[in-house]
């Protein structure tokens, strides 16, 4: 476990490393879990108390893509502080195992499952990444695993 702030280069990560930042933001209020919805995904579940209750969250629920939205915005500021900056070449997963509610502080842990250079880039490589986002208990409101386009120190180093 590392909280430091340098940038990471390929070179620097293994897969089984863990980064877990002392950041969090939240308390995620209703207004912007509303104001979130009704411009980007507008279902009753995500803009209203009251029609929410009836759906199978029983309540007000930030839309998925605003858990992923929060979850980037964890990543920039508090996450593994990658070199070049955090650049994804692709998904392979994106999980939202329980909702993220009204009053809920989320906060990330980061962990490199795999590192390969690039056989036509050799001064860069791919860091696969799973990141999993907790709310305030320390349940897990999303999982992602991304590839990450990352630079080397040194090209053939």
């Amino acid at each position: 476990m590392s909280t430091d702030r340098s940038p990471c280069y390929l070179d620097d990560l293994a897969p089984g490393f863990v980064y877990r930042p002392d950041g969090e933001i939240g308390p995620i209020t209703a207004e912007a879990i509303t104001a979130y919805a009704r411009e980007f995904d507008p279902q009753p579940f995500h803009l209203d108390h009251e029609a929410a209750r009836a759906t199978l969250f029983q309540g007000l629920a930030a839309s998925g893509w605003h858990t992923a939205s929060l979850t980037m915005q964890l990543i920039v500021r508090y996450g593994l502080p990658l070199a070049g900056g955090i650049v994804g070449g692709s998904i392979d997963e994106l999980r939202w195992p329980r909702p993220v509610r009204p009053g809920d502080r989320l906060h990330i842990e980061n962990e490199v499952i795999d590192v390969r250079v690039s056989k036509s880039k050799p001064n860069q490589g791919l860091v696969k990444m799973k990141t999993i986002t907790f709310n305030q208990d320390n349940e897990p409101v999303q999982v992602m695993t991304a590839n990450l386009i990352v630079p080397r120190r040194r090209a053939g180093t």
